[in-house]
């Protein structure tokens, strides 16, 4: 296992022992992590809209001030945050990545954000994503493109992939992201570090224009390891009146076990294998070999993975997804056309969707929803006889940097710019938690590749004890990091 010999090598878990101990001050730990940055992310452009050095060194004193007092924020006490560009932070503009919000101030924090500041956090900046967050590929005319942590010449993923390169090249020891497609999963699954999209309300995402029905994004953490992850979901999570569909009571990870113990939830796990649903998705060679590697791993433990079919119409759930994502995107776009000259600047994804909103009725929208329920309730018969379902985070591997989206896979074309990333809607159409985890590498190529396990019904925690339980297999293996 490496030796961590620079502050910025820590895990966060880690950095706030030593920050606790006070082996390491966060005046130190800002120093250190602010000269990373500015000898690494000109290349890999995953922070942006960086505060001055001024203030943030004079926040880091302030955070040490109250140590020497014996006063702690929390766990997060003085270590630095950059929140992905969706969430708001109280200083920095919300850009979503667009030219068409690129000064748009806002007037509060975030309840994600609120919730890492009151833990310690101290904001740095924000991460770089797709405009609008729209396409699993994180570039936008704004700010440009973030490439791969282990290959600047292809794709970091997204939407929050410039939270996940800043993860894997150390310029934060911990990060959040959203998922609506796959956008926590896929660039974590890329880049070699751990993403979970929480349960359905597990995390508060707003405040929002609407409450009750744009329930498919979700806020969640980013990590390199399991503990990590375990400790910045239970500071993001919790009911929050504000989000009146957000699941009461916050996540306790204090009982889930790490090495070596984590282990223990191997044995007698049962993993249902969808791999590509028997030929519907279309994948790129050597993906589900790596997964099914990954797969091995815990098979060698005691788990017990079975290859099943989903036992689902996929063609109706793509169908399904098309509308949910047409409705709730629509709407978006449609207030930012209202801005001058807007219509010029966004992208042209972003207007296909506002588009295609228009042709939606009421009575198009009710039967998504109908076929998103029945799919949530056959799901619940597959967790009677499985623990968790295991997929592909992606379909294809790292594409060119300088490719909009995959126009096809092998022989197939794809039909639209998401058609690629089809395999991440199961768990997002049913609300269920989903975890990313680092799977192989492409053979002849450096590039990462992830296994997402869709959990039950808000079993958070359970899969994040399966996923210490990976972990503790492929320790020495995880810790491998982009040169």
């Amino acid at each position: 296992m490496t030796v961590p010999t620079e502050i910025t090598d820590f895990n966060a878990s880690e950095l706030s022992e030593r920050i606790h101990q006070r082996q390491v001050s966060c005046t130190e730990v800002m120093q250190a992590y602010l000269a990373r940055i500015a000898q690494i992310n000109p290349t890999y452009n995953a922070i942006v809209n960086l505060a001055p050095t001024d203030t943030l060194l004079a926040q880091a004193r302030a955070c040490d001030a109250e140590l020497a007092l014996g006063q702690s924020r929390g766990w997060l006490h003085g270590i630095p945050q950059a929140i992905k560009d969706t969430g708001h932070a109280l200083g920095f503009p919300t850009t979503f990545g667009s030219t068409v919000l690129q000064a748009a101030l806002p007037a509060k924090d975030s309840i994600m954000t609120e919730r890492m500041k009151a833990a310690g956090a101290i904001v740095i900046g924000k991460t770089n994503m797709p405009e609008l967050g729209l396409g699993s590929h994180t570039f936008n005319t704004l700010f440009g493109a973030t490439p791969n942590a282990w290959d600047t010449a292809v794709s970091a993923g997204g939407s929050s992939g410039g939270a996940a390169v800043a993860l894997a090249q150390r310029l934060l020891p911990v990060a959040d992201g959203s998922d609506f497609m796959g956008s926590l999963r896929n660039p974590a699954g890329w880049n070699h570090i751990f993403g979970m999209r929480p349960s359905q309300g597990r995390v508060p995402f707003g405040p929002g224009a609407d409450v009750w029905v744009d329930q498919l994004g979700t806020e969640g953490p980013m990590a390199r390891s399991v503990r990590d992850l375990a400790h910045l979901l239970a500071t993001q999570s919790g009911h929050d009146a504000r989000q009146p569909l957000s699941i009461n009571g916050k996540v306790d990870a204090s009982g889930l076990q790490y090495t070596p113990n984590a282990l223990r939830g191997l044995p007698g796990l049962r993993i249902g294998w969808l791999g590509d649903l028997n030929g519907h998705l279309a994948m790129e060679d050597g993906i589900l070999d790596v997964c099914q590697e990954a797969l091995q791993h815990m098979a060698d433990h005691g788990t017990q993975v079975e290859a099943i079919s989903l036992g689902f119409d996929p063609q109706a759930l793509w169908d399904c997804w098309l509308v949910w994502r047409r409705a709730l995107v629509g709407p978006k776009v449609a207030a930012l056309l209202q801005i001058p000259g807007a219509k010029n600047q966004l992208k042209p994804e972003a207007l296909w969707e506002h588009e295609n909103s228009l042709k939606l009725s009421f009575m198009d929208f009710m039967q998504a929803s109908q076929t998103r329920s029945v799919f949530y309730q056959h799901l619940l018969g597959l967790f009677g006889q499985y623990d968790v379902l295991a997929l592909p985070v992606a379909q294809t591997w790292p594409f060119a940097l300088q490719e909009r989206w995959p126009q096809a896979i092998g022989a197939r074309r794809m039909d639209t710019y998401h058609r690629w990333m089809e395999c991440t809607i199961y768990a997002t159409l049913a609300g269920l938690p989903a975890i990313s985890l680092p799977a192989g590498f492409h053979p002849t190529q450096p590039w990462p590749m992830g296994i997402q396990l869709i959990g039950k019904p808000q079993g958070d925690l359970e899969l994040l004890q399966i996923a210490a339980g990976y972990e503790a297999v492929r320790s020495d293996w995880l810790q491998r990091r982009p040169g």
